[in-house]
């Protein structure tokens, strides 16, 4: 069996000369609009990806789109507003995708509809592809979920990336009336649904929660047999369970790319013993970045961010005796210098544990640098 991929340290203040490499771009934050991207030489763009022409990895860059509305400060409409503006820009600078988290019930991001946010989005943008991230599917009728992100994908022009999660806020599960241990079953049956309604005329099934018999599912999506379907997978289970049914996962930005590294190992084993083969498919890796002209601002907003991030929604005791705050900014956050994040950034792309990178800058100067500073850096 091949060696499970080295893990590679995320280093602050690193000043390591890398070499260049071509990639995608994106970003995700409420911040101010960033300037045009210049465009990688050497890559080709079509259909709002950048295809690397030259040798060596490239990396996808995404959006993790959040909604959050801090102390109710403002009009909610303003935080959609200027998320509907980022959109646009994205569309216009070849960006690859836009990934629509949804929460219920908190601040931390204000969408509790992602299928009708992302119909919004797809009506604003002609290349954009839309994700979801993530549907979670656990607190739906598995047909209706089915019929949303269909139609999402035929009005979208075939644009839809479907993401899917069972979830891991408490108020959720409480409100929806989904017990917490009965949400792991419940949210693989529903997922196994959706897929069997998008494949099949007349949907048979015969399940632990649900029965169906001769449901004609419709619209069926654009996309032949369905969009491209990722699992967002943080617990060792569902990275097992994801890589024994192929399927292609995503990763949460609370997790330090340590932690990540070893998951994208337990996932690769388990799609090697279920004969899906040893490929690290397109794996969004979502990742909280801190960025100022100084490491010393640079750590402040880390810091701040951290702050906002375990008080509004990531909530939890200390892991390993650590205060939560000081894990992210030691362990989590990528903060530092333009250069100390660019170099970070392409550590992790090189030692293969970051194909596609979901941007989540934590200030507007955090979004303006990595825009004007870090991308030029690592394209």
């Amino acid at each position: 069996m091949p060696p499970r991929p080295r893990i590679t340290p995320v280093r602050p203040h690193s000043t390591r000369t890398r070499p260049k490499k071509p990639i995608a771009t994106a970003v995700y934050i409420s911040a101010p609009l960033p300037r045009p991207v210049p465009q990688p030489r050497g890559a080709l763009l079509h259909c709002g990806r950048f295809f690397a022409t030259s040798a060596g990895n490239h990396m996808k860059v995404g959006v993790l789109q959040f909604f959050s509305w801090p102390g109710r400060r403002g009009e909610l409409s303003e935080v959609y507003d200027r998320a509907i503006e980022r959109v646009q820009i994205m569309d216009q600078n070849g960006y690859d995708a836009v990934w629509i988290a949804e929460h219920h019930f908190s601040t931390y991001s204000v969408c509790p509809s992602i299928h009708m946010m992302g119909t919004h989005f797809a009506a604003q943008t002609k290349n954009l592809r839309i994700g979801t991230g993530v549907s979670l599917a656990a607190f739906y009728n598995p047909l209706r979920l089915a019929e949303e992100v269909a139609l999402l994908d035929v009005l979208s022009g075939g644009r839809v990336n479907w993401g899917a999660g069972r979830g891991f806020d408490p108020k959720e599960f409480s409100a929806f009336g989904v017990d917490r241990e009965e949400s792991y079953p419940r949210f693989r049956e529903n997922v196994e649904i959706v897929l069997e309604a998008w494949r099949s005329e007349k949907l048979n099934y015969a399940g632990e929660y649900h029965t169906y018999e001769d449901v004609m599912v419709l619209p069926k999506p654009l996309q032949d047999p369905h969009p491209p379907v990722w699992m967002a997978a943080s617990s060792p289970p569902a990275v097992e369970w994801a890589g024994s049914m192929g399927r292609m996962i995503m990763m949460d930005p609370h997790s330090s790319m340590e932690a990540i590294a070893e998951k994208q190992a337990m996932y690769l084993d388990a799609r090697e013993a279920a004969g899906h083969g040893r490929e690290l498919q397109d794996t969004p890796v979502a990742r909280l970045l801190a960025i100022a002209p100084t490491a010393e601002a640079a750590r402040e907003v880390a810091e701040n961010g951290a702050r906002w991030t375990t008080g509004s929604y990531a909530k939890g005791g200390p892991v390993g005796g650590k205060d939560p705050v000081q894990r992210y900014v030691d362990e989590v956050i990528m903060w530092g210098t333009p250069e100390a994040v660019a170099d970070m950034i392409l550590e992790n792309a090189e030692a293969g544990h970051l194909n596609y990178l979901l941007c989540a800058p934590l200030s507007q100067q955090s979004f303006t640098l990595f825009n004007e500073e870090v991308l030029p850096r690592i394209m």
